[in-house]
């Protein structure tokens, strides 16, 4: 049985993702940090859909908590691999760079970066075995394209999530895994309530924020058979919003 696993899947664009991925038909994995309640309703709005989840957490800037998670779920599902990967956990702590401290620097590394390195190369050793191969899909953002003021930190995290995206995709190619990301711009998230989005939405040509939704239907298309030949790229939904 091939899984799907999504990071920080309980809320966000995560959530959207795992409701959408329902209708590739295979069971999908709940990662989550603290908040069991989001990944609990989550779960059941799966479920609702008809389709099947089970919850994991860990946090995924911690090496030792995803490989003593991984290895719990691979000791209960004996014969089972994780055939698509959303690295999509993440957080902000904006602040200016003159401002920002060590941790705040450290805390958005740490998840994005680090856990995208720690868990992927943990998930790839049974991937890469595996005859059908296997997709990874990495939520980048664009502030990692373009760069904003403010994310000095976020836009290092994810321009270097781009940067991995398009080297990994070389290696594993062969192999049949597809390596690709998608690159957000304003998304109604919790993640973007406290930003002001009556101006922000002034310099997007759309003229609105974008819908957790939109992302995720871009995330299954490219989990899809369909997206079996496209590889190393990132794929921008940001309103028309570019550099």
């Amino acid at each position: 049985m091939q899984y799907i696993l999504v990071t920080g899947g309980s809320r966000g664009i995560g959530r959207a993702v795992c409701l959408k991925l329902v209708s590739l038909g295979l069971p999908i994995i709940i990662n989550f940090n603290s908040n069991t309640q989001a990944a609990e309703d989550t779960k059941s709005q799966i479920e609702e859909l008809g389709g099947t989840a089970e919850l994991l957490p860990f946090d995924v800037s911690s090496k030792d908590e995803i490989e003593k998670a991984i290895e719990n779920w691979e000791d209960t599902h004996p014969n089972d691999y994780i055939s698509v990967l959303v690295n999509n956990a993440g957080i902000r702590r904006d602040n200016l760079m003159f401002m920002m401290s060590d941790e705040e620097w450290n805390q958005v590394i740490n998840t994005t970066l680090n856990g995208f390195f720690y868990l992927t190369r943990r998930l790839l050793k049974h991937m890469m075995p595996r005859k059908r191969g296997g997709r990874i899909i990495n939520i980048a953002s664009l502030s990692g394209v373009k760069g904003l003021p403010g994310q000095t930190n976020y836009s290092a995290a994810k321009a270097a999530l781009i940067g991995a995206t398009k080297a990994l995709a070389q290696e594993v190619a062969p192999r049949n895994i597809t390596v690709n990301a998608v690159a957000p711009g304003f998304i109604e998230t919790d993640m973007t309530k406290d930003l002001p989005e009556e101006d922000l939405k002034k310099m997007i040509p759309v003229g609105r924020f974008g819908k957790p939704e939109e992302v995720a239907a871009i995330v299954a298309f490219l989990a899809s058979d369909d997206a079996a030949y496209i590889t190393g790229e990132v794929i921008n939904i940001n309103g028309g919003l570019y550099t």
